[in-house]
């Protein structure tokens, strides 16, 4: 009972770090976005803050919102998943056990190894193994809604202060290229922890998460610079 709690506990910290992560990377992206966009049309500095306060609350909002449904939908389909595994292994067991030995000997497992191993295995506690092999998640590992709108809703305006703070009290004529460079360093910062979380390739998120980056603010700096004309 302890150890699933502790299981529980760490995809739950799993889950609040990635919706943090993540939500500040889209504060600092969005936010910068519209900020650089509107600068590209107007110097007007109230015009600026204004477009990007109103779009720190729009997005506050809507990552919370997502994370909620994201998560929900997601703990559906596993309750869906488990449903569906219960019923089958109360209909058709041997059809499942099968599945569970012919799966352990594709890794290399002898056929009567894998046999007694997925005997023990459905004896042990045989939902939980059918579920993680028939569909590749652990059924004790439960996600809180709740908590992943909640760190969102906090990381998203903590991620657009950056570019928020960046382009209203720089000089006028670096604001742009002060709000972009600090931008690109918050972006190499949550792209290698996002990367760091999900044992990914360093390098190549950050690189992925710069590009996206500046690429948006071009393209909404030049929408807006033609709309100034």
């Amino acid at each position: 009972m302890e150890r699933a709690k502790k299981k529980r506990s760490l995809a739950e910290k799993i889950n609040v770090m990635r919706a943090s992560v993540m939500g500040a990377n889209d504060g600092i992206l969005s936010i910068a976005g519209i900020v650089i966009g509107v600068a590209g049309a107007t110097s007007n500095s109230n015009a600026i803050f204004l477009a990007g306060i109103a779009g720190m609350l729009a997005g506050t909002v809507s990552m919370a919102m997502g994370e909620y449904v994201s998560v929900n939908t997601q703990r559906d389909s596993e309750r869906r998943a488990i449903e569906k595994e219960s019923a089958v292994l109360d209909d058709h067991y041997q059809d499942e056990f099968d599945f569970i030995q012919h799966k352990y000997m594709q890794t290399g497992i002898p056929a009567k190894l894998a046999e007694k191993a997925t005997h023990e295995m459905l004896q042990k506690d045989g939902l939980y193994t059918a579920v993680r092999e028939r569909y590749g998640f652990n059924p004790r590992e439960q996600t809180s809604a709740y908590a992943a709108a909640f760190a969102s809703m906090i990381a998203f305006p903590t991620g657009s202060i950056l570019p928020l703070v960046s382009i209203t009290f720089f000089p006028p004529a670096i604001k742009v290229v002060a709000t972009v460079a600090a931008v690109i360093v918050a972006l190499i910062i949550t792209g290698y922890t996002a990367a760091a979380l999900g044992n990914a390739n360093r390098g190549r998120a950050v690189l992925r998460n710069v590009i996206s980056g500046l690429l948006t603010m071009i393209v909404t700096y030049v929408i807006g610079s033609l709309f100034a004309h």
